[in-house]
């Protein structure tokens, strides 16, 4: 079976009421893990065209080992047909990656706290240069509608009562950016 990774993503505006709020409703974070992720677009894609249909690849490193991703937004850029695998060699995959025509497009490097709430994962992150985010995703069958099911995650966000503000662009859209207005 294809999976979608199904999210919603909000920028955190004051992290202590939001760690009690996750407390209190049984929301156990992991410690802070180092991620270091470079992000790849097709050669003959560029930002602000549309990414739905477009294949992106991210190359993470965690703790010494490498995962490589492959995202194929759907309803929107938080709705992604998803394929990931464990690889040996980072740089032979980034050699791998050009040769397929990919081209790196930004490094995130972020600091990541996880839970569980039910069937939902959270991610509490500090993405170097952009801020702290809440990220909320499930994993679904590739034809489920990705909008009605962000629309229940974004419900379930909203009814914590803390204030959050709701992002819709990915962390290479938000890097890059950050990095545009600091040049």
């Amino acid at each position: 079976m294809e999976a979608q990774e199904i999210e919603v993503k909000y920028r955190v505006v004051e992290p202590e009421p939001l760690l009690r709020v996750l407390a209190e409703e049984g929301v156990a974070l992991s410690e802070p893990v180092r991620q270091e992720d470079q992000a790849y677009a097709p050669a003959w894609w560029d930002y602000g065209k549309p990414k739905t249909g477009v294949p992106f690849a991210r190359l993470r490193t965690v703790q010494g080992k490498h995962l490589f991703t492959v995202k194929t937004p759907q309803d929107n850029e938080m709705a992604c047909l998803e394929a990931e695998t464990v690889v040996a060699d980072a740089g032979q995959m980034h050699q791998a990656l050009l040769q397929v025509g990919f081209r790196p497009t930004v490094r995130i490097i972020k600091e990541r706290r996880t839970g569980r709430a039910g069937r939902w994962s959270l991610c509490l992150d500090e993405v170097m240069g952009v801020g702290m985010f809440l990220e909320v995703e499930t994993v679904t069958a590739a034809g489920e509608s990705g909008l009605a099911v962000q629309a229940g995650l974004d419900a379930w966000v909203n009814g914590l009562s803390v204030k959050l503000e709701r992002v819709t662009d990915t962390y290479d859209s938000l890097v890059r950016l950050a990095q545009h207005q600091r040049a």
